[in-house]
C-alpha cells in the first residue's frame, strides 16, 4: 500500500507553436526517437504519447501538432489533438523559442494562462543565444508573460537543463499509481512509427505542397523473428503529385523508401521488408469520413 502512495503519475502536455522543438523536446525528454522532427512546419500531426517509467514514477508526455489556424479539415482534426491533451494535463509544458514573440502567441498564451494545470514555460534553442545578457532579457520578457510561473532555458538538441526540467515536473506529479504497464514506452502501435519514419522521409525529400498532400497507410505489418514485412500505401491527392512522388524511372520513390527502410531497421532494430503504393486520394484532408479512417476523427 504504501508503494502506491508514494508513487507519482500524470499526464503532462507539450503545447506550442510549429517550430519550436516540441517532438526534439519530447525524444529528449523520454530517450528515445518516437516523434519526427524536421525543419519544416506541421510535422506531428498526431498526438504521440511516450511513456517514461521510473521506480517511483511514471510521466506520460504527449507531444501535439503546432498550434495554428484550421485552413481545412486535416488541421481541425489536428488542433482537437491539442485540445484533448490539454483537457488531461496534470502539468503543460508551454515551448516558445529564443525567436518568438508574445504577439506570435498571443491567442495560445491567454488560453493556457486560465488553466488549472501548473504551466511550465520552456524557452527552447538557447544553445543559439549569443550573450547571457540577450539569455537573461528573454526570460525576464517571458516571465512577464506568464507572472508567477516557472520559466526554463532549455536546449532540447544539446540536451542543456533537462535535468532540472525533468525534477521540476516531477514535483507537479500528483500521487498516483501508473496509468500503463512500467515496460510500455508509447501508447502507440508499431505500425504507427513505421508510417511516420516513411512519412518524415517523404518531408525531407519533397518540396512546396506534396509532402503535405500525402498521408502513410500501413496495410500490412507482418513479424517474424528476424524479418518485418511492411506494405506501405503513400496516398496523394493529384496524379501530378504522384508523378513528383514516384519520380524519374521510380527513383524519387526508391530513395525516400531506401531511407526509411534503413530507419526502421534501427527503430524496430530487425531487418526490414518495405513494400510501397502510391495511389491517388482526391481532397482526403478534407473530407472527414477519410480523416476517421485515417485515425484523426473519432
Amino acid at each position: 500500500m504504501s508503494e502506491i502512495k508514494s508513487h507519482k503519475a500524470g499526464f503532462v502536455s507539450i503545447v506550442g507553436k510549429p517550430n519550436v522543438g516540441k517532438s526534439t523536446l519530447m525524444n529528449a525528454l523520454i530517450g528515445e526517437r518516437l516523434s519526427i522532427i524536421t525543419s519544416k512546419a506541421q510535422t506531428t500531426r498526431h498526438r504521440i504519447m511516450g511513456i517514461l517509467n521510473g521506480e517511483d514514477f511514471q510521466i506520460v508526455y504527449s507531444d501535439t501538432p503546432g498550434i495554428l489556424n484550421p485552413q481545412y479539415e486535416l488541421h481541425k482534426a489536428m488542433m482537437g489533438f491539442v485540445t484533448g491533451s490539454l483537457q488531461d494535463a496534470d502539468v503543460v509544458l508551454f515551448v516558445t523559442d529564443i525567436y518568438e514573440k508574445e504577439e506570435e502567441v498571443f491567442e495560445i498564451t491567454e488560453k493556457i494562462k486560465k488553466m488549472d494545470a501548473p504551466i511550465i514555460v520552456i524557452v527552447n534553442k538557447v544553445d543559439q543565444i549569443k550573450s547571457q545578457d540577450e539569455l537573461k532579457e528573454k526570460l525576464n520578457y517571458w516571465s512577464t508573460v506568464f507572472p508567477a510561473k516557472e520559466v526554463l532555458p532549455v536546449s532540447a538538441l544539446e540536451k542543456f537543463n533537462l535535468e532540472l526540467l525533468f525534477n521540476t515536473i516531477l514535483e507537479h506529479m500528483p500521487v498516483h499509481p501508473p496509468y500503463y504497464g512500467k515496460d510500455e514506452l508509447t501508447d502507440r502501435p508499431e505500425r504507427f512509427f513505421a508510417a511516420e519514419i516513411l512519412r518524415e522521409k517523404i518531408l525531407l525529400n519533397y518540396k512546396k505542397e506534396v509532402p503535405y498532400s500525402c498521408e502513410v497507410i500501413i496495410s500490412e505489418f507482418k513479424e517474424k523473428d528476424d524479418l518485418i514485412s511492411i506494405r506501405a500505401d503513400i496516398l496523394v491527392e493529384r496524379d501530378s503529385q504522384k508523378g513528383i512522388l514516384i519520380g524519374h524511372k521510380g527513383a524519387a520513390l526508391k530513395k525516400t523508401g531506401t531511407q526509411a527502410r534503413q530507419e526502421m531497421e534501427k527503430f524496430f532494430a530487425k531487418k526490414v521488408f518495405l513494400e510501397q503504393h502510391v495511389k491517388v486520394e482526391p481532397e482526403w484532408r478534407t473530407k472527414a469520413d477519410k480523416l476517421k479512417r485515417f485515425g484523426y476523427l473519432q
